[in-house]
């Protein structure tokens, strides 16, 4: 297992994989091997989301303190564009984001706490996994649109209009967020 960082505190871990003839075997997960690689979030749920189409968006989703979720984030089958903006105050990066392309064999993406998350399918017949480290809370269950200008995320599609769920296409833009939380 190799820990590779990506942007912030987002990082991929790499699987050790034993390849034969027959194809490979690998530990998909091992809370020991985590923990030696510093991810010591203790993950309580799965999660799997299954795209019929491509250019699927699903997100830009997070949760609100004290019901905030880290992720460990794999494709199990298909390929997806994975976003990620770092929503933590006290970061440097702060209202930054970054992303990378996620296949089966690429292994996991660590997104910890405090941040927004959300991918694009490339293929069709997509599935992805993901372990959280919090119980999903209605009442703390919060997201960006997926298209905020003021990301500007430059995301992948091949037609103009993505595949997303009625939830996500009304999504807030950051700004009313922002306006929201202060006016708490």
């Amino acid at each position: 297992m190799k820990k590779i960082n990506l942007f912030s505190d987002v990082c991929r871990i790499a699987p050790e994989l034993i390849n034969d003839e027959r194809g490979f075997f690998s530990e998909d997960y091992n809370k020991k091997k985590f923990d030696e690689i510093g991810i010591t979030d203790n993950f309580i749920q799965d999660n799997i989301s299954f795209s019929k189409h491509k250019n699927t968006i699903r997100g830009l989703h997070f949760q609100r303190e004290p019901h905030e979720q880290s992720k460990l984030v794999k494709v199990v089958k298909g390929s997806i564009f994975d976003v990620f903006i770092d929503l933590r105050e006290n970061s440097k990066y702060y209202q930054q984001y970054d992303s990378c392309l996620l296949k089966p064999d690429d292994g996991w993406i660590y997104i910890p706490s405090g941040f927004a998350h959300g991918f694009c399918t490339l293929e069709k017949d997509t599935i992805v996994s993901y372990k959280v480290n919090n119980y999903y809370n209605k009442n703390f269950d919060c997201g960006i649109l997926w298209n905020d200008p003021f990301f500007s995320i430059n995301w992948p599609l091949e037609i103009e209009a993505p595949v997303i769920s009625d939830k996500d296409v009304n999504l807030p833009l950051w700004k009313s967020i922002k306006e929201s939380e202060e006016g708490l």
